[in-house]
């Protein structure tokens, strides 16, 4: 679904299942802050008649919150770190690589954003909003995203224990990369050199599909 705010003419998209069917919510334009109602058209007929009268015009706090990163151009970026030293020197590595940085509270602050945005990077650490990175409910989400969605996901996992750019220790946690956190200050050259990779690697990838006619 395209939205312009009729203040600023700022556009967004926000994904049409995100909004219930038959509901209004309202928004705040991460721009000038403008109020905006966006509505979701009814399914059917017969469903209408259930519906009507029951329209929720409240504010959604969880949908302004999903809101204010889905504009329509520029990548965007979701850091999932509870240390502050850490997630500052990270989220300002991705704004010198020009993405628009989200960050987020908890795991289900993330999981909230990410129901509304498919985020082009995930930075999280292994423990974020826990203590075992197999509970690691972030992770086992992105593990179970459809290939399509996921492929164009760059995730990468901040570790204590595993070493940094470990290929076959990132396949087995379902990420793109790992850097380890003694590694922080060179992870700005560490990530565009992967994401490049990762970048040329899907390139081939997809015209060896539509060679093979797949696509």
């Amino acid at each position: 679904m395209d939205i312009t705010c009729d203040k600023c003419q700022s556009k967004f998209k926000i994904a049409d299942e995100k909004i219930p069917k038959g509901k209004t919510v309202t928004l705040r334009c991460p721009k000038c802050e403008t109020r905006i109602s966006v509505s979701s058209p009814l399914p059917d007929a017969a469903a209408q008649t259930d519906i009507i009268g029951n329209v929720d015009n409240s504010t959604d706090e969880s949908m302004e919150s999903a809101f204010d990163f889905t504009e329509e151009e520029g990548k965007t970026a979701l850091v999932c770190e509870n240390n502050p030293q850490i997630r500052e020197k990270i989220v300002n590595i991705l704004k010198l690589m020009e993405y628009h940085v989200v960050e987020a509270i908890n795991a289900r602050d993330a999981l909230t954003k990410m129901r509304f945005h498919i985020f082009n990077l995930i930075v999280i650490n292994e423990t974020f909003d826990m203590s075992n990175i197999d509970n690691n409910s972030i992770l086992i989400y992105l593990a179970r995203l459809n290939m399509v969605i996921r492929r164009n996901i760059f995730v990468v996992l901040l570790s204590n224990q595993y070493r940094t750019m470990d290929k076959m220790m990132a396949f087995n946690k379902s990420v793109n990369l790992i850097i380890n956190l003694e590694n922080i200050d060179d992870a700005d050259r560490t990530l565009s050199r992967s994401i490049a990779e990762n970048e040329i690697f899907y390139r081939v990838f997809k015209e060896a599909l539509k060679k093979s006619g797949r696509v």
